[in-house]
Formats: structure tokens, sequence, C-alpha cells
């Protein structure tokens, strides 16, 4: 028998929950204390379908932490190594948020409103005590808080034509994570070209939590033509696009080098941030084990709910963190932290896996 997950007022429902249960979700995880959709159909028809068609997701989960005061901009790029100096309103940033031993402690994507406001669209960490306590011990001129401002996703090829059909054709011209404002009901709802998923779309930033319900089913009603579905992050879209997930694919322990986002660390001109010494250090002396994508051989595996051993003979030189059945590829498309020994394309390794010990090929590129 499959466990239930029991609702308490400690998880909390998203201004779109009433439509993601219209809509038939079979399943959830609980995202920043919130629920997040999972499943629907089934992973292979909500695979194909966001692939083919457009879904508009209920990803409110995706809390935001609003710096608001003129030390914003400072309190910005001391959770940062990127440097941020050359963001203006109207960009939206992939930034990777370290301590101060340079571990990562969130990769959400930061929206710059003014130079004295900004919102970090997290994922699943408590980030928001992490930032009130720099706010507060270094004294910054800064109001942190959550505010009430839910995101809604819309992904898939005809994205672009469901947008335009709700917000007019101005919004095609948006360019990829860049965002404008845009009229709903007579609300100016931030909108960002992003998404988690390589399908391209848009986010909603819906400010207010009244018109969330009015939104999500004037975008079904006009999504009919294009066979709207709501819909989830998929596992296999995501392995294969790359896309890693905080919490499962990385943690504190590892370094942005080690999580191959190296390239949006400027650690020499990030002149603030809190980790800066101890990545000056990593990467002078470069990681010793880094994200890498991996195909696991045989038949279709079960949920990666826990690490598995990626081996060499009997020496351990990794771990899978998570994979799923790829149906446009044919293979096991995972996520491994793997050791520079055994990190080159090609190269062979085993991955003890709940169904026993598979043979995988470690490649230098994800699949898409």
């Amino acid at each position: 028998m499959t466990a239930l997950l029991t609702p308490t007022r400690r998880i909390r429902r998203t201004p779109f929950s009433d439509g993601v249960e219209a809509a038939g979700v079979k399943a959830y995880t609980v995202y920043n204390h919130m629920l997040l959709p999972t499943l629907f159909r089934s992973p292979e028809e909500d695979y194909r379908h966001l692939k083919s068609a457009v879904q508009v997701w209920d990803v409110a989960v995706e809390r935001q932490v609003e710096l608001r005061g003129p030390d914003a901009g400072r309190l910005m790029q001391m959770l940062t190594p990127r440097d941020l100096r050359g963001m203006l309103p109207g960009q939206c940033y992939y930034v990777p948020i370290v301590d101060e031993t340079g571990g990562m402690l969130n990769d959400p994507v930061a929206v710059k409103i003014s130079d004295d406001r900004w919102w970090i669209s997290i994922a699943d960490s408590d980030l928001l005590y992490w930032v009130k306590g720099l706010a507060n011990g270094w004294r910054l001129d800064v109001l942190v808080d959550e505010p009430d401002v839910s995101p809604l996703a819309i992904q898939g090829p005809h994205a672009d034509d469901l947008m335009a059909e709700v917000f007019g054709d101005a919004i095609r011209d948006v360019r990829f994570f860049r965002y404008g404002y845009f009229d709903f009901q007579g609300r100016s709802l931030l909108i960002a070209r992003s998404g988690y998923s390589k399908q391209g779309g848009f986010e909603i930033y819906v400010e207010g939590s009244d018109i969330g319900m009015p939104l999500w089913n004037a975008l079904m009603e006009a999504g009919k033509k294009w066979d709207v579905r709501a819909g989830c992050p998929n596992g296999a879209e995501r392995i294969e696009g790359g896309l890693l997930s905080y919490g499962s694919d990385m943690t504190d322990d590892n370094t942005p080098h080690e999580c191959g986002l190296g390239k949006f660390c400027d650690t020499q001109t990030a002149i603030g941030c809190i980790g800066r010494d101890a990545l000056l250090r990593v990467a002078k002396e470069g990681p010793i084990q880094q994200i890498r994508a991996v195909e696991i051989e045989g038949g279709p595996l079960p949920v990666c709910d826990r690490w598995w051993p990626i081996k060499a003979g009997k020496k351990t030189v990794g771990r899978i963190s998570s994979a799923a059945w790829s149906w446009d590829h044919e293979v096991n498309v995972a996520v491994g932290m793997v050791k520079l020994s055994h990190w080159d394309d090609g190269d062979e390794v085993m991955v003890e896996t709940p169904e026993g010990p598979r043979a995988a090929v470690v490649r230098e590129k994800f699949w898409a």
C-alpha cells in the first residue's frame, strides 16, 4: 500500500490548488512547505504532452525572498559570487547562493525590480532565514520578507501562443531571462521568459493570491485550441536538459564549481560575496568531483529517492542523485556527482541501483 500525505496547516496550499485538483492531480511533493504537483496523467503522457503542446504549472512553491531598501543591492551581492553590478531592472539572473564556506544554499533566479528592490525566486530551502540573519547581523538598511507572490509557469512549444492570447502579442518580444509588465483584469503582472523546462515558456509572478484562480481559469479557457493541460516539472525532461534540483543533486556540501555552475561565478570581481575567499581557493585548485550526465543501461528504474553509489571495480567514485527513463532516448538518464578520475566523456562505471548493479556511461553533456 502506498503511504498518503496527511494535510496540515504546516503544508500550505497555493492560490492555484483548486485548479490543480480540478485538473486531476495524482501526486504531490512538499517543497518550501507547500504542495507541488508531480503527476497528472502518467509520467510518459505528461512528458510527451509537455514536449508537444502547452502546460500551466502551479509553481507557487518558488517562494520569493524580497529585499527592499537602500542596502538591497549590497545584500544581494553578499549572497552570490555572480557579479551583479551590470544587472539592470527588467533582467533576471540565475544566481548560485553560497555560505561563508562556498557551499551551495540555493540556486534561485534573482529578479531586479529596481536598485532598491529585488525578488529572489528560490528553490527548496529556508533561505529567508539566512538572508534575514545577514541583514540583521550586518545592520543593513533593508527589509527582508516573503511577499504574497506566487509564480505560475506556462511551458511548452505553444507557450507563446497561449500567452499572446491572454496578454497580447507584445509578450512575444520578451527575451530570455528578461521580464515585462502585462495587464490582467486591471492588475499589472510581472512576467518573465523563463521556467524549469527546456521547452520554452514564461513565469507569471502573480502578486496577490486573490487573482490566482481567475488567471488560471483564463489560461485554461484560452488554451483549449492548443490542448492546454495542467502540468508540472517532469523528471525525465528536466534531467535531459541538465536542470539541477537543489536538495537532490546539490546541497550545502557542494560548491558551485562542483555543480558545474562555475560560469555563474565571477569570484574575482564579486566583491562583498560572503563566500568569496573560500571560492577563490576552490577556483584556483579546481574541483575534485563534479556533476555529470550518466546513462544507465537496462530497463526503466524506480524513482531515485536516495543516492545510488557509482562504482569502478570495488571503489566508489561518485553517486547518482536523480534518474528517470527517457522515452525519447530510450535509456535511463541520470545526474551524478562523479570524481575527477572517472568524469570524462565515455568513462564506463557501474551503478548500484535498487534493482541491482547496472552498467553505465558518463557523459560530458546532457541530452538537450
